[in-house]
């Protein structure tokens, strides 16, 4: 009895104690606004307007009444923002050529309130591979890679981030998907060197290894629903480039620092529910090791292939 007088003695005095005067307010909830996106377009002279072909822009937001900042580099592949919390950031646009590319940002204020800006940059990518990644990947002429199941590994996945650079969350043991998804080792995949470029060849004689609808990469005929597996698909070729990863993984991780670009959506290399640029981690004449970034976007996807 003396215990329950104590606590609702300690109750009351609680509540003689709030006065229901006080008012609490966050103040005036104005959205950021005056937000000016500075694009310095790395090597722009009056002789290389576009830049100096690194394809490098540096980027400073700054905004009236903003607290933080979300940017999209490139509007024509979808907004995705990237967090951008001090305003700077530096990109690389791997697209060859001379192109333009819609900027979005988001500023951020009290509340949760926002305004959002858009800017156009152009900026030049020029690039040339090293002459061994040529010669490896294509044998000069053409050569064919399947998925190594022999190896631990031929397939993995961890964080996409820059400070990670291996499958950290799982990685597949040796056949690990014979049982459920055999197609994912009996399909092909044959990079020619052509004249002006280069062309993939895929061949998947017991369908394609992906996920279904939204994340199969775009390949042509994959169901909209169902679990990720093997899927009827009619092979295709297509063209890709060697362009400059996008990442920021430094060369000692190991990465050659150059990526396999696919064009189109008819075309993948290994697993389907993957974007299409391809890291080129190690490459000799037998062995590549890629990575790349899931269609759910915060994975990323390692790949042990070998050359027939």
């Amino acid at each position: 009895m003396l215990n329950r007088i104590i606590i609702f003695t300690a109750i009351l005095s609680m509540a003689l104690g709030c006065s229901p005067t006080e008012d609490y307010t966050l103040g005036d909830l104005n959205p950021p606004s005056n937000i000016v996106i500075n694009a310095e377009i790395v090597g722009k002279t009056p002789a290389t307007p576009d830049g100096d072909g690194s394809g490098d822009v540096k980027f400073t937001i700054t905004a009236t009444d903003a607290l933080n900042y979300r940017i999209d580099y490139d509007a024509a592949d979808g907004i995705s923002l990237d967090n951008l919390p001090t305003g700077k950031a530096t990109r690389k646009y791997t697209k060859l050529g001379t192109n333009t590319y819609v900027v979005t940002v988001v500023a951020y204020g009290k509340g949760g309130s926002s305004s959002t800006a858009t800017q156009e940059v152009t900026v030049q990518s020029s690039f040339s591979p090293d002459a061994s990644i040529i010669d490896n990947l294509t044998g000069g002429g053409s050569k064919t890679w399947v998925v190594d199941q022999s190896v631990a590994g031929h397939l993995g996945v961890g964080p996409w981030s820059d400070g990670s650079s291996g499958p950290e969350w799982w990685a597949a043991s040796i056949d690990e998907k014979v049982a459920c998804c055999n197609c994912f080792y009996t399909a092909t995949f044959k990079f020619n060197k052509i004249p002006g470029g280069y062309s993939l060849e895929v061949n998947t004689p017991d369908g394609a290894f992906t996920k279904t609808g939204s994340l199969a990469g775009g390949l042509p005929g994959i169901p909209d629903s169902g679990d990720e597996g093997c899927y009827a698909y009619g092979g295709g070729t297509g063209s890709f480039n060697f362009v400059p990863s996008s990442t920021a993984i430094p060369a000692s991780t190991p990465s050659t620092k150059t990526s396999i670009l696919l064009s189109g959506a008819s075309t993948f290399i290994g697993y389907g529910a993957l974007q299409k640029e391809f890291e080129i981690m190690v490459l000799t004449s037998n062995y590549m090791y890629l990575r790349a970034q899931g269609t759910e976007t915060g994975n990323a996807w390692y790949l042990k292939l070998k050359a027939l």
